[in-house]
């Protein structure tokens, strides 16, 4: 089976690769192609994971190439976790929107909608070139904002791209914990958009013990999301939300800590990987050790604006891990093997949540099988879960039009129709800021 990586000299690869060194069972990955833009970070990543191979017996053929069509052809699988701008792009997307005094996160607020805007064309022109040189390809993506970025695909590709994201299975795993559950014999209820969704049950042999642990102010200030949010505050909610609605439920304390930080995340990562890259280029270096050292350091600062405003202390050691490799992973075993399993995914609403259409891409349990994922039934979200998420799904819509029909106006109204953007006329500033900022967004008129 091939699977090639489009941004396959990003700095996360590795960990993709880690997991498929791991897949020893019949139909698994043989062939894996990285594609990406520049020649030297492509060398950079083959060169880790040469290292990562060298004792394990059978490993994937890893090949790599920069030209996309070469890419796609023949691909079983694509799994995509492209940066359009880089990580420089990032780091202006963060500061434009702090000078104005509101949030500037990739995913979240004015920052996730800058970055949309230049993703989006991006992220059309590659689906469209899947479904013409690949067109029995499952599409993975991990491209941030990574719900908008899946919807934007979905118009080409239909339910043959799915959305991951780490975000969820890290939460789940972090209740299940403290509950003294098996993460891998637990249900995960959750339901909402990418980076805005919530816990609202985690059921073990048929019985919910989120209450449990909500009636327990000690067991549910002992974990991460309690200490970011205040026990008080999760239990006033019944549910445990996603670690981005730390964003929104204490938006002036964070925007404070980012403007007070000696630099924002992604300045930090741009110089921290420079640092990386840099030292690739020497032919002596240990690429493997470099790279371990470089990611231990990255997970370790991640959200540490949040819990410095929330007071909430260094995470815990268990929280270092990520894990969108592993839900990569099961997925692509899933659909090749026709081994059916639940997963938290990106896929279209369909009939699962009533106050969005059937188009809109959600994130919610799935059934998974050979012919896909399927989204499971759920409950009806609450109110106030309701209305984020449909102001925030409209946002999206309005980056989705923009992106297509190039207008300034539609722009505008996406950053002014957004819960952290308050006020029109920041809205136009922040698309004056980062047209400034952006030559992929010359496209808005």
């Amino acid at each position: 089976m091939r699977l090639t990586i489009l941004g396959g000299g990003g700095f996360r690869v590795p960990l993709v690769h880690g997991a498929l060194l791991g897949d020893r069972a019949e139909g698994r990955v043989t062939q894996v192609v990285l594609h990406d833009l520049d020649a030297d970070r492509l060398s950079a990543v083959a060169r880790v994971l040469a290292e990562q191979a060298a004792d394990v017996p059978d490993a994937p053929e890893v090949t790599v190439t920069t030209d996309l069509d070469e890419a796609l052809r023949g691909a079983d699988f694509v799994f995509s976790a492209i940066r359009v701008g880089g990580l420089e792009g990032r780091a202006a997307d963060e500061r434009v929107a702090l000078d104005l005094g509101v949030l500037g996160q990739e995913t979240v607020g004015a920052g996730g909608i800058a970055y949309g805007l230049r993703t989006v064309p991006v992220a059309d022109d590659i689906a469209r070139r899947v479904a013409r040189l690949a067109p029995d390809a499952w599409v993975i993506n991990f491209t941030n904002p990574a719900g908008l970025v899946t919807e934007a695909m979905s118009r080409h590709l239909g339910d043959r791209v799915i959305g991951i994201c780490d975000s969820p299975v890290g939460l789940g795993r972090r209740i299940a914990r403290v509950l003294g559950a098996d993460p891998r014999e637990a249900f995960i209820d959750y339901v909402g958009l990418n980076h805005l969704g919530w816990v609202r049950g985690l059921r073990v042999a048929g019985r919910d013990e989120l209450p449990r642990l909500l009636a327990d102010p000690a067991l549910l200030g002992s974990f991460e999301e309690g200490k970011l949010f205040g026990t008080e505050w999760l239990r006033s909610l019944g549910a445990i939300p996603n670690e981005y609605l730390h964003y929104y439920y204490f938006n002036r304390e964070t925007v404070r800590a980012y403007q007070q930080a000696d630099r924002t995340r992604g300045a930090f990562l741009r110089d921290q990987q420079a640092g990386f890259y840099d030292e690739m280029k020497r032919p002596d270096a240990a690429a493997l050790s470099a790279w371990d050292r470089t990611r231990a350091e990255r997970e370790a600062t991640y959200m540490a604006e949040n819990r410095d405003a929330a007071g909430a202390g260094e995470r815990d050691a268990d929280d270092l891990s990520g894990g969108y490799e592993k839900v990569a992973l099961a997925l692509m075993r899933a659909i090749a093997r026709d081994e059916r399993t639940t997963l938290i995914l990106n896929v279209r609403n369909r009939v699962t949540l009533a106050a969005l259409d059937s188009e809109a891409v959600i994130e919610v349990p799935c059934l998974v099988d050979a012919n896909g994922a399927h989204p499971v039934a759920v409950d009806p979200l609450p109110g106030h879960a309701t209305g984020l998420v449909c102001a925030v799904k409209a946002v999206e819509r309005e980056v989705l039009s923009a992106a297509a029909s190039g207008s300034r106006t539609t722009a505008v109204k996406a950053f002014a129709l957004h819960p952290l953007v308050d006020s029109v006329n920041v809205a136009r500033a922040l698309v004056d800021g980062y047209t400034a900022v952006h030559p992929g967004l010359g496209y808005l008129t």
